[in-house]
């Protein structure tokens, strides 16, 4: 930088350039002359017109009165982890866990609503409880305790049109603070001492305008647009450029999309009508990759793990026989169980799986002519109720099945489309198999979105995958007898415990 000023002596370059806050505290009050500035810093005495020093004029108010609070980089990092990220993450997932039911009965009434909301879309709800509560601590930030800490509180008199040019004012002190302790050498090195004086008095007329009794608007809105100006021209080989602010906003968004992909959710497309009725071809679907405890890429193991699955459970998982493919079942039967199938009916430990019949249903294949006939069931497994279809040509399943027993670190699963799903029964050449716990991605949550024959199909937005099921748009006139059967569950939802 050339300029013609003196760099100053060997002392002070050796000296801090000094801190906004430091040099805040030791200035003395600004007097109103007029509407003239407050001395820039520690500039000496004023003289008279003699040249002798002008006596000191009482002043009517100080800004000492509203003190300055020293704040701690480290209570400030502890202050934002635990009241922004810890907290509203704890509320939400215990509000997550209180409105979970322990059953399958679920009281009626806006209870019983947001109960089923929970228990079907269950990470959906919690990033939506993070928010609420993100926002609801953010409005009290001020009033929290160890407040001071992070940012003094605002003042009382403080016009809240100005709440946002004052919260900025801060943030220009605390800028200036950071580039002049990180950067002290390189500071003292390139600027003259006048240019240090000079950012040290706006800085410190920026301090006094925001703690001045009373507070003068329009001397705050000009100290304001001095010091960021002079920080700017000063400081701003250190500041941050806009565009590096746009490329580290959008370096975090994707740090994040990537976090939430890999340990949270991720979205898949049902591209076959093996979970018809449950789950139709072309449904978009996301999945809750944290059920089962979060997975570390490019590995088998798990941060923490959650497994078994439980019985019912739609999971997305990488097929035993080719891992690079992904397909979607339903849990049927857990380590240590017995399955057997009987006209698609899954048998375990030697109990039937209880089922109702909801009505006759019809569909046709996504890209061909063909046309499925057969039954719609409500089947009754643990916790869940899901609608199961049975094709009455059952083509490739001979009338019984098994048995097959599943071993340990692994679950057996079935599509819901029991005559036209290749699953747990069929694979390893008709030999039936299992899925091992590593393959497992996650648990399917819900449709966000879904094309049909005709384009999109908007009656599909939002249906759970578990949960109360929901009819398929063209058995909508069995909502009746889905009803009957949803309401009238029979006693004995869980099967017995596996012999050994």
């Amino acid at each position: 930088m050339k300029t013609d000023e003196p760099r100053g002596t060997d002392e002070e370059r050796s000296r801090s350039p000094g801190r906004p806050g430091e040099d805040a505290r030791a200035a003395e009050p600004a007097q109103k002359n007029g509407g003239g500035r407050a001395p820039q810093g520690a500039a000496g005495h004023e003289k008279d017109g003699d040249g002798g020093p002008a006596e000191a004029q009482p002043a009517t108010a100080a800004f000492a009165d509203l003190p300055t609070t020293k704040r701690s980089y480290l209570l400030r990092f502890v202050y934002w982890l635990v009241w922004f990220v810890l907290l509203p993450v704890v509320l939400a997932c215990l509000t997550v866990w209180l409105l979970t039911p322990s059953s399958a009965a679920e009281p009626g009434g806006v209870l019983g609503w947001a109960q089923s909301l929970v228990r079907a879309q269950p990470v959906p709800v919690g990033i939506v409880l993070f928010t609420f509560f993100e926002v609801a601590l953010w409005s009290a930030r001020h009033q929290l305790p160890f407040a001071n800490h992070a940012d003094p509180p605002l003042r009382a008199d403080l016009p809240q049109h100005l709440r946002g040019p004052f919260e900025r004012a801060r943030a220009i002190i605390d800028e200036a603070e950071m580039i002049l302790t990180k950067h002290e050498r390189a500071v003292v090195r390139d600027l003259t001492a006048k240019e240090r004086e000079k950012l040290r008095g706006e800085l410190v007329a920026l301090r006094t305008a925001m703690d001045s009794v009373p507070f003068d608007e329009d001397e705050f809105i000009d100290a304001v647009a001095r010091a960021d100006g002079e920080i700017d021209a000063g400081l701003g080989r250190w500041r941050k450029s806009e565009v590096r602010e746009y490329v580290e906003a959008i370096l975090m968004a994707v740090a994040v999309a990537f976090a939430l992909r890999t340990f949270v959710v991720e979205a898949f497309k049902i591209p076959s009508g093996s979970m018809i009725p449950t789950l139709m071809v072309g449904d978009h679907i996301f999945v809750n990759k944290f059920s089962y405890g979060p997975a570390i890429p490019y590995t088998h193991a798990r941060i923490w793990t959650s497994m078994p699955p439980r019985r019912g459970d739609v999971i997305v998982f990488a097929f035993p026989e080719h891992p690079d493919q992904d397909f979607i079942k339903r849990v049927i039967v857990v380590e240590g169980d017995k399955l057997e199938a009987r006209g698609g009916h899954p048998i375990i430990n030697g109990w039937e799986v209880p089922s109702c019949r909801v009505g006759a249903w019809t569909y046709s294949d996504y890209d061909s002519p063909a046309r499925h006939e057969g039954d719609l069931y409500v089947e009754y497994l643990g916790d869940e109720s899901y609608l199961t279809f049975y094709d009455r040509a059952s083509g490739m399943f001979p009338e019984y099945q098994g048995p097959y027993f599943a071993k340990g670190g692994e679950v057996w699963v079935m599509g819901d489309n029991r005559n036209n799903s290749h699953d747990s029964r069929m694979w390893f050449a008709g030999r039936g198999g299992g899925v091992p716990f590593e393959n497992i991605r996650g648990r399917a949550l819900f449709v966000w979105l879904s094309f049909s024959d005709n384009g999109m199909d908007w009656s599909r937005e939002g249906a759970p995958v578990m949960g109360r099921p929901r009819l398929p748009p063209a058995a909508r006139g069995l909502e009746p007898q889905l009803e009957r059967c949803l309401k009238n569950p029979p006693a004995i939802t869980m099967p017995p415990p596996s012999r050994p």
